[in-house]
C-alpha cells in the first residue's frame, strides 16, 4: 500500500462514517479520488481499504477529477439499491468459508489471537473458487477488510526472505493461543515502539486548531535541542483487549522490556489473573526481545521467580514483525491518538499513550521507566546453565518455556 500508514487509513475510515451517510454516490466517488489522489502513491489501496469501495470505482472517479467531469455531471444519480448485488447477498456462504480458510482461531471470536493470515488474496480466491465461490482477489482483499483484517498485514507475505517454516510456526503460535485462552491463562504480545524524541519537534499527522494558529515547533530536530528520548515497551493483553506501555529514558535492553512486563503484571495482569499459572508471550525475532539474546532469557527467568508463572515464549518467524498482534491492535492506536501533537515532555507521552482508546474498548495504562539500562552486559554459559529452560522440539530457538526456580516471597497474587 506504498507509504500510507494504518494511522492515515483510520483517519479516512473515520471521515467516510461521517460523510457517507449525507453523499450520494458520486459524491463519494469524487470525495475518494479527490483523497486518492492526494495521497500519491498507494492512495487507492488505502482508499479501499478505509471505505470499501471498488478499485474501478476510486479509478473511475479520480478519471473523472483530472479531466473535470465530475464538476460537469447532471444531478441523476443511481437510486437507492441499484446496481449489481453484492457478492455476500448472492452468496450467503462466503463470509463463512473465508473466514474458516483465513485462522480457524478466528472464527466466531472478535477477540481473536492473531487477526493476520500467511495467505496472499489470490490464494485464498483460488481456494474460494474451489469450493464454488465465484470471487476475484479484489473482493477478497475488500471482505478481509470488512472481517477487521488490515490490508498492510494481507500483503505482509512479501516481506523479508520467506523461512520454509514460517507457516507452521504461525499455526504453532495459534495453536498456543487457543490452548492458553481455553484454560483461561494470559497471553500477551509485546514489543518496542519506535523512539521518540522529547521536545518541541514535528510530529507527523495533523490535528483541528484555530484557524491560523498552529502550534510551533522547531525547524529543526537536532537531538541536542532535545529533552530526552522516550523509549515506549507495549505490553498488550490479547484476550481483554488492554495494555500497558513503560515509557523507558535510558536503553531498550532485555532488562527493560522484562520490567515492563513485570510492571504490567504487577498492575494490571495479577488482578484479573489471579488463579493463572502460566504466562505466554508473543513477541518478535529481534530487537531487546531477541530470540539469540542470552540476556532475554536471564531476563524472564527473573520475572518468572517474580512472578511464580511457568512462562511459555514464541517468536515470529523471520521477516513478520509486523504481524504481531500489539502493531496493529495498540501501537497503531497511540500513533494516531499523539498525530500532530509535539512530544513537547514525558509527562505528555505518558498522558496521550494512557488517553489513547478506541471503540473496540482497547483500554491503555503507561507509566515513566527512569531507571538506567546500562548496554553491553555480558552473560556467561554458568548464568545461562542456571536458567530452568525447556525448548520446544519445533523451533526450540522460537518456542521455549522458563520454569520458576522456587516460588518468589514477591509472587502477587
Amino acid at each position: 500500500m506504498g507509504l500510507i500508514d494504518d494511522a492515515e487509513v483510520e483517519r479516512l475510515r473515520n471521515v467516510f462514517e461521517v460523510i457517507a451517510p449525507v453523499l450520494n454516490e458520486r459524491q463519494l466517488r469524487t470525495w475518494a479520488a479527490a483523497e486518492a489522489l492526494a495521497l500519491g502513491r498507494g492512495g487507492i489501496p488505502a482508499l479501499m481499504t478505509a471505505t470499501g469501495m471498488g478499485k474501478r470505482t476510486i479509478w473511475t472517479g479520480t478519471q473523472e477529477v483530472r479531466s473535470g467531469i465530475h464538476a460537469e455531471a447532471p444531478e441523476r444519480v443511481r437510486g437507492p439499491g441499484a446496481g449489481r448485488p453484492r457478492k455476500v447477498d448472492l452468496d450467503p456462504d462466503l463470509m463463512a468459508d473465508l473466514a474458516f480458510l483465513v485462522d480457524p482461531v478466528t472464527r466466531g471470536d472478535p477477540m481473536s489471537p492473531l487477526l493476520w493470515s500467511s495467505k496472499s488474496t489470490e490464494t485464498l480466491a483460488e481456494l474460494l473458487r474451489e469450493l464454488g465461490h465465484d470471487v476475484s482477489h479484489d473482493t477478497v482483499g475488500r471482505l478481509l477488510s470488512q472481517m477487521g483484517y488490515s490490508l498492510q498485514s494481507t500483503r505482509k507475505t512479501k516481506e523479508g526472505g520467506d523461512h520454509p517454516d514460517r507457516d507452521e510456526q504461525f499455526q504453532h503460535i495459534n495453536a498456543l493461543v487457543e490452548d492458553f485462552q481455553a484454560r483461561g491463562q494470559p497471553v500477551i504480545s509485546v514489543d518496542t515502539k519506535k523512539k521518540e524524541l522529547v521536545g518541541d519537534f514535528k510530529n507527523a499527522g495533523r490535528e483541528w486548531q484555530p484557524k491560523g494558529e498552529p502550534e510551533e515547533v522547531n525547524v529543526y530536530d537536532f537531538i541536542s535541542d532535545a529533552v530526552g528520548k522516550a523509549i515506549p515497551y507495549g505490553v498488550y493483553d490479547v484476550t481483554r483487549n488492554t495494555g500497558w506501555v513503560s515509557v523507558g529514558i535510558d536503553h531498550d535492553t532485555s532488562e527493560f522490556a522484562s520490567n515492563a512486563i513485570r510492571q504490567w503484571w504487577r498492575v494490571m495482569g495479577s488482578k484479573v489473573y489471579g488463579d493463572a499459572t502460566e504466562l505466554l508471550i508473543v513477541a518478535d525475532g529481534g530487537g531487546s526481545n531477541s530470540v539469540r539474546t542470552r540476556l532475554w532469557k536471564v531476563a524472564l527467568q527473573e520475572l518468572a521467580d517474580f512472578t511464580g508463572l511457568r512462562i511459555s515464549v514464541t517468536h515470529l518467524p523471520p521477516g513478520t514483525s509486523k504481524w504481531n498482534k500489539i502493531e496493529h491492535r495498540m501501537f497503531c492506536h497511540i500513533t494516531q491518538n499523539w498525530r500532530g501533537r509535539p512530544l513537547t515532555s514525558y509527562e505528555v507521552v505518558v498522558n496521550l499513550i494512557a488517553n489513547t482508546t478506541t471503540r473496540s474498548g482497547l483500554r491503555i495504562r503507561a507509566s515513566l521507566d527512569k531507571r538506567q539500562y546500562p548496554i553491553g552486559k555480558k552473560v556467561t554459559d554458568a548464568q545461562m546453565a542456571l536458567i530452568n529452560l525447556e525448548r520446544d522440539e519445533f523451533h526450540g530457538e522460537w518456542n521455549y518455556q522458563i520454569t520458576p526456580q522456587q516460588l518468589s516471597l514477591n509472587r502477587i497474587r
